[in-house]
């Protein structure tokens, strides 16, 4: 079955990226499918199955132990092959995306505000728990002032926690009162979170994947692998920029934000080849018992419940 243009296309303009970012990739194929059938694969797997992608096998090789060095990856050797999973760490760190890839919807905003501020960190820790908090979406509103639009705690506190800071650090509640604030606090969301730089990716997003969505649905046949290919670098481009987004309410955002576009086109393409993706890494990818087993349950609550 020969693969569509607009699929040969994709991959081409991955693999042209530089410099190549296969430990990411890697990452974003743990999460999306390997961690949903077993949480473990061979290494010869993988490599066969990200050699579309213009990933060769010592690049492979390259990427999977330094996310073993990082704790991303943990190694069982079998014989003389190597199987790889997820650690509790990087399944820990993947779902803080996940949460906001596979939603069912956007949930609406109180709007209370969670507020962290670093008082007692020190210096060599600060900017590792600014990362941190950056990835989960919080704001620079002020200076040493991070805040997030959201009263949730659980991943705050896990990212405390981790970095051994719980103590050092004052959490605070807020809630926007006045009308006036409000406006005000839109003008502060665009800067603070730097929304024209992440207004433009999810338009180029849309830009990529809109025409791919709108040819599958017409073609009489597209292989397994294709589904995959398409699924992997679907979730692996929204989830990039996710780790910018804060997924700030509606009531701070542009009027016409893509990001909901967006959201939209991730979950209806995904559904659309996931089924193919699923047959694909069935046959083609093996763990030590064989080839992977069924996707678990969770896998199925995915964008509001798969088919």
């Amino acid at each position: 079955m020969s693969k569509l243009k607009c699929i040969d296309d994709l991959l081409t303009g991955f693999a042209r990226r530089t410099p190549v970012r296969a430990g990411s990739l890697i990452i974003s194929l743990f999460g999306d499918s390997i961690s949903q059938h077993g949480n473990s694969v061979w290494l010869g797997s993988l490599i066969e199955a990200m050699a579309p992608f213009g990933i060769n096998a010592r690049q492979i090789r390259t990427a999977v132990f330094r996310l073993v060095q990082e704790d991303w990856l943990v190694s069982r050797q079998s014989g003389r092959r190597s199987f790889y999973s997820f650690t509790d760490f990087g399944n820990r760190h993947y779902e803080k995306a996940a949460r906001r890839i596979y939603a069912s919807q956007r949930e609406d905003w109180d709007g209370e505000w969670t507020v962290v501020i670093p008082a007692f960190v020190a210096n060599e820790k600060r900017d590792e728990l600014r990362k941190e908090l950056v990835w989960l979406g919080y704001g620079a509103i002020a200076p040493g002032v991070l805040a997030h639009p959201s009263g949730a705690r659980q991943f705050l506190d896990e990212t405390l926690l981790e970095l051994g800071v719980t103590d050092k650090v004052v959490v605070l509640k807020a809630k926007t009162e006045e009308v006036a604030s409000r406006a005000c606090l839109k003008q502060l969301a665009h800067t603070s979170w730097k929304l024209d730089g992440i207004e433009m990716r999810y338009e180029q997003f849309l830009e990529k994947f809109r025409p791919i969505l709108n040819i599958i649905r017409k073609a009489k046949n597209i292989s397994n692998e294709d589904c995959f290919l398409v699924r992997t670098l679907l979730i692996h481009e929204y989830r990039r920029i996710l780790l910018s987004d804060a997924d700030l309410p509606g009531e701070l955002l542009p009027v016409n934000w893509p990001g909901i576009t967006a959201f939209d086109l991730t979950a209806n393409l995904y559904k659309t080849v996931q089924e193919g993706a699923m047959s694909y890494i069935k046959s083609n990818m093996e763990t030590v018992d064989g080839h992977l087993p069924d996707a678990g349950k969770k896998y199925y609550s995915r964008f509001g419940g798969l088919q």
